[in-house]
């Protein structure tokens, strides 16, 4: 059976008796602790400072009277200020540093009925984090008079949550609901949206460092970041501004000026001081969208505004400072630009520790559905106007809008802007079929006309047919044909690992019926016009 070991602080309070005698009325609770029937202490350790060493003899030979076994060690720590939180904190944090714990063989308890409530606090925030490993044990008088020396009663405080199920199931509700508010209440169904929204959550109320929110345009990454923001301040941990900017539309001496600022006359036309975005977001959250397109200069110079809090204002030689959060945002690959010198390694690692890929549209087919009501209700909250589907038109949305046809290239910005389209037309408050096919042939022809990638010159209308994992795999195979000097070339680039399995496979014969599973030939990839190629991508 385990030792038990108590931790405490000496009572100059409750713990006094007053000169003379060797018996006691009141109650003191160092003592009281020991004389419980069904906690046996083997060992007390009683932190107190100098002027306490007689208090500390007093209650070491009471104890011993109303508990032989125990052992009553002395631990002196004289603090200047007992109600200072950082000295009090640190006393403790080095008392437990240095001590050998052996908890195979001891049963750790700490006393928090004596003391400061300021060593009451960092007792429990060093048991917390377990830099003490023990349960906490608070004492308390009789509830009426028994007789003198009564020992009162004891409850353990055991920091491990899962053994109280109240508490437990309330902070899973209130994390629960947390999230739910990062969702705007949209009941998602993608499982691994829903994972990274939950770690987003956690991190959003556990660090104040940067956040990378990447993805396609129109996936929400300025949404999450406001959203964010909301929550921090909701629960007091921001007190400024929400400051967004689009860093694509930042050029220049503009671009220096409007991030960090600028002194009167610092350009041409800088006629006035400028206090600059930074600054604005001071205590608050600034989200720096499409950060890839910031110039070399300003990279660096944003770097030592995130790490020292103090940057330069253009054309000034006085810093200024500024408290802020960052997230930023970008649709770009960030770790191939920093590899062709395009953006600074140095400031990709210090924004790279949270980094969240959210999914385009095409990605969450099973959130689609919920999303299009979220869109309905939004339109009715901007507009003053309930508008729904008929159940028929309804079904007809769906199934177009999950179907391997639609593109969503704008993600869940143009999921509403056609919700938008489809209320402002809709007659009486209900989207007809009428409405629905209007809308898909919209889609239709807005997707044919904005696409310029190499798979429609070479497939027409049927690359909109094809499922998301195939056109993929073909776009692949297309660029490595390009890239090659023949078909066989492009062959055993493209089936390298197999062919050593498969001796006598031809590689430029399996690449050829590849092709031809969609009426495709090496000569027609070959004679794609020059103009075309890549002209759908970023």
């Amino acid at each position: 059976m385990k030792r038990v070991v108590v931790f405490g602080f000496v009572g100059t309070v409750l713990d006094y008796v007053g000169k003379g005698g060797q018996r006691w009325e009141k109650w003191r609770p160092t003592v009281g602790l020991c004389q419980q029937e069904d906690l046996i202490v083997d060992r007390i350790e009683l932190l107190h400072d100098s002027r306490s060493r007689g208090l500390f003899e007093r209650l070491k030979r009471d104890i011993e009277t109303v508990s032989p076994g125990t052992e009553v060690v002395s631990v002196e720590v004289n603090l200047r200020d007992p109600w200072d939180f950082e000295e009090v904190y640190a006393a403790l944090h080095d008392f437990a540093r240095g001590y050998a714990f052996d908890t195979e063989a001891e049963d750790y308890l700490i006393h928090i009925t004596t003391g400061t409530h300021v060593a009451q606090i960092c007792w429990f925030l060093l048991a917390e984090a377990r830099y003490l490993p023990a349960r906490l044990v608070q004492t308390s008088p009789p509830r009426r008079r028994e007789g003198e020396g009564v020992a009162g009663s004891y409850a353990l405080i055991d920091l491990d949550l899962s053994r109280y199920n109240k508490i437990a199931t309330r902070f899973a509700r209130e994390q629960a609901e947390t999230v739910s508010f990062l969702k705007s209440g949209i009941a998602t169904r993608n499982a691994r949206f829903n994972r990274m929204i939950e770690q987003i959550e956690r991190v959003a109320m556990r660090s104040k460092a940067p956040m990378l929110l990447c993805g396609p345009t129109g996936a929400g990454k300025s949404f999450l970041a406001r959203r964010i923001y909301e929550l921090k301040k909701a629960r007091h941990q921001l007190a400024g501004r929400f400051v967004e900017v689009n860093c694509a539309t930042l050029r220049g001496d503009s671009a220096m000026s409007a991030l960090f600022g600028h002194v009167k006359g610092a350009f041409t036309g800088a006629q006035t001081e400028r206090a600059g975005l930074l600054r604005s977001a001071d205590g608050g959250l600034l989200f720096l969208d499409e950060i890839g397109e910031l110039g070399l200069d300003e990279q660096a110079m944003l770097l030592k505004a995130i790490e020292e809090k103090r940057f330069f204002p253009f054309g000034s030689d006085r810093e200024t400072d500024s408290n802020f959060q960052l997230i930023a945002g970008t649709v770009r690959d960030l770790k191939q630009w920093v590899a062709e010198g395009r953006f600074r390694e140095d400031l990709y690692a210090r924004i790279n520790l949270w980094t969240y890929e959210l999914p385009g549209l095409a990605e969450r087919a099973e959130d689609l559905e919920p999303n299009l009501e979220f869109e309905l209700a939004r339109f009715a909250s901007e507009h003053g106007e309930q508008v729904r589907f008929n159940a028929e038109a309804r079904r007809a949305y769906l199934k177009f809008a999950t179907s391997s046809e639609a593109r969503w290239a704008g993600n869940f910005r143009e999921l509403s802007a056609s919700v938008t389209r489809l209320a402002t037309l809709a007659d009486a408050g209900r989207i007809t079929n009428d409405n629905v096919d209007e809308e898909i042939g919209r889609l239709r022809q807005a997707w044919r006309n904005g696409d310029t990638s190499e798979l429609t010159d070479l497939l027409g209308e049927k690359s909109g047919l094809l499922d998301l994992f195939d056109r993929l795999q073909l776009e692949n195979v297309i660029e490595v044909c390009k890239q090659s000097s023949s078909l066989s070339d492009a062959g055993r680039r493209l089936f390298g690992m197999s062919r050593q399995e498969k001796a006598k496979a031809n590689d430029a014969d399996r690449l050829r019926k590849y092709l031809a599973r969609y009426e495709l030939s090496w000569q027609q990839i070959q004679d794609i016009p020059e103009p075309s190629r890549g002209t759908g991508k970023p």
